[in-house]
């Protein structure tokens, strides 16, 4: 209990301290790496323990103090959206805040007394989410000490709040710490809301008008969810004589009559994960310094939202909340994929990416079923360090080149050989066999298949095939060489290369240490989860497979290069149709000019573009939305 209390409180701490820490400096920067290489131990240190107990324990019973603590932290939290509802004049935001706010506060002061339950839970998916949490998002924070400074001097024009960013990141971390041990669905509740002002802090940092529209849509999306949380943990209290999510978990698994807060909890986890139809904040999200896109959009944040589908899964097999989870996030898989297709920003293709990967593992949740749920956490976990490095690699290219549209990253393979490679690597986590991405895929598939549901697969298998399609146009912009083109100077910092490295090495180690990973963490979670002995996901076979994958990946760049010692390298030119005008660079036209080459993606914008796709693609899952709860919490009443 010392370490997850140790994991939850040094953050604000240590966000506290650089709130105070003006002046950009060594003792800042080293403040910072201190604090995350501390974070980084204590994880480490809790998943090894835990992992050799092998068991889940609980912890606090009694917390009368701490939960008056946390009211009165919850209300400090609708003081500070009330403000800015106010200051922007967006008086429903305020609304938002003061009714959920006034739901919790009524149920603590007034409400019903139930038998009181363990706050504090670790289990197996407990530990992975803290080592996506403390590496991926330590590494993040290191990343983000070289980045500002970057950020600062090609961005004069904006005021200096680097003290105010570092300290949100940090706050940002010790809230999501508290939220996956939470057992407590009033705990979990606050420190949702956390992240949820994180986001609205960080998504408005630059201040600029774009900035603050796209953090109030960021925000009243978020609370709406909140406020749904809010009436689910209304509604479990008086109704089923329940405040925690483990036991609403036992008592919802089968059983109609918990249909209701189940599905108010399903639907504040599709707008935490920017689900359609609230994509709409996680794009707008991406004004923000990269950093924060990395920790908060693609990383932790958004996973906040499918971990809490993933906890609530055994209560959505053969329900309409189930239907209704699979059917979203299906869907938004699909027309994520298909958005993602028209973008040349290469931030919007991550955030579209981020959106449809999330609506996965949405529809995996929604199953029901010990595969799909395997299936989902591995696309979590994997999705996780690809995107967050994905995330980072463009910020680092933008700081380089002062571009991120991938069209701008022709050749980079030869411009920035370093960027490159990372991002390859991250490219190749994505949609390449054998990393874990496209095996989890392929269990998903399976679990689509034995659930009877023909419109997941066909989800899964379209929108799989355009997510091959912008994967493999913008890995083709990055290994295209030019020839004569010149080495950008290496701009990117010690700390960022550091984190670069780190994510794409613990990229590749995922895919080494998979089987085991699934053998060791992932399967004994699900046998506690389902309450069955369930047999080996990844067979003898497959583990073959992978390791022959492996070594196809190692072996094969190394015989090619054998395959050229002693050869005469000959540089050829580009073949255009016989109308080179001398070099590989330009061609004569049928006026007889000269005209450079360019070549170029296509990206379809009058075929996926957003004017053709996402307003259609929003009303429509709106629709559904509000139809399918409807009936289901109908029918429940």
């Amino acid at each position: 209990m010392g370490v997850i209390a140790f994991l939850i409180i040094l953050p604000f701490v240590a966000a506290f301290f650089l709130a105070f820490m003006k002046q950009q400096g060594k003792m800042r920067d080293y403040f910072i790496f201190t604090c995350c290489a501390v974070i980084v131990a204590a994880v480490l240190y809790f998943a090894v323990t835990n992992l050799i107990n092998g068991e889940s324990r609980s912890y606090i019973l009694e917390t009368h103090g701490l939960d008056t603590a946390i009211l009165i932290g919850e209300f400090g939290l609708m003081g500070l959206v009330v403000y800015y509802g106010f200051h922007y004049k967006k008086y429903y935001v305020a609304f938002l805040s003061i009714a959920q706010t006034g739901l919790i506060a009524w149920l603590e002061l007034f409400g019903k007394k139930i038998p009181e339950a363990n706050h504090i839970l670790s289990d197996k998916l407990t530990i992975m989410m803290c080592l996506i949490i403390g590496v991926v998002g330590c590494l993040s924070c290191v990343y983000a000490v070289g980045y500002m400074k970057e950020y600062r001097a090609h961005h004069p024009e904006y005021k200096d709040r680097s003290a105010f960013f570092f300290a949100m990141l940090f706050v940002f971390l010790g809230a999501m710490f508290g939220l996956v041990f939470s057992n407590s669905l009033t705990w979990i509740y606050f420190f949702w809301e956390i992240t949820s002002i994180c986001s609205f802090l960080l998504i408005g940092y630059n201040q600029t008008q774009e900035a603050i529209t796209n953090s109030i849509r960021a925000l009243w999306m978020n609370l709406l969810g909140g406020l749904g949380f809010a009436v689910a943990i209304v509604y479990g209290t008086l109704v089923l004589n329940v405040a925690d999510l483990h036991g609403l978990v036992t008592l919802g698994a089968g059983n109609e009559i918990a249909i209701i807060p189940v599905i108010l909890l399903a639907f504040a986890g599709i707008t935490k994960s920017a689900q359609f139809p609230f994509s709409g904040w996680l794009l707008g999200a991406m004004v923000a310094p990269t950093p924060t896109s990395a920790l908060l959009h693609s990383a932790t944040m958004v996973k906040a939202g499918v971990y809490l589908l993933i906890r609530l899964s055994p209560t959505f097999a053969g329900n309409l909340a189930g239907t209704m989870v699979t059917t979203i996030g299906g869907f938004t898989f699909f027309a994520a994929s298909l958005l993602a297709i028209s973008q040349s920003d290469g931030k919007k293709v991550l955030a579209y990416s981020t959106i449809s990967n999330l609506g996965l593992i949405t529809a995996c949740a929604g199953v029901g079923m010990h595969e799909a749920v395997w299936a989902g956490v591995f696309l979590m976990m994997f999705h996780a360090v690809s995107k967050s490095l994905m995330f980072l690699s463009v910020g680092a290219v933008e700081n380089s080149t002062g571009s991120r549209n991938i069209e701008d990253m022709h050749g980079l393979i030869v411009k920035l050989p370093g960027l490159a490679f990372v991002m390859i690597v991250g490219i190749a986590g994505m949609f390449l066999a054998p990393f874990g991405m496209l095996i989890s895929k392929w269990a998903a598939l399976k679990a689509f298949v034995d659930s009877n549901s023909l419109l997941l697969v066909v989800f899964l298998i379209f929108g799989s095939a355009t997510t091959l399609f912008y994967w493999t146009k913008w890995l083709g912009k990055l290994v295209a060489v030019l020839h004569h083109s010149a080495r950008l100077p290496n701009t990117v910092g010690k700390s960022e290369w550091f984190s670069l490295i780190s994510q794409a090495i613990l990229m590749i180690s995922l895919c080494l240490t998979f089987p085991m990973v699934s053998t060791y963490i992932v399967e004994p979670f699900l046998s506690d989860m389902f309450h069955q002995t369930l047999p080996a996901i990844i067979s003898s076979g497959n583990v073959n497979i992978m390791l022959m994958m492996l070594c196809a990946i190692v072996i094969l760049p190394i015989a090619v290069r054998f395959l050229t010692f002693g050869k005469k390298n000959k540089i050829v030119m580009s073949y255009m149709g016989g109308a080179n005008a001398g070099d590989d660079r330009n061609f004569i036209d049928a006026f007889g000019d000269s005209k450079p080459m360019y070549l170029a993606n296509w990206y379809m914008e009058d075929y996926f573009g957003e004017k053709i796709i996402l307003k259609p693609a929003i009303m429509l899952a709106a629709a559904g939305l509000i139809v399918m709860m409807v009936i289901a919490i109908g029918g429940a009443v």
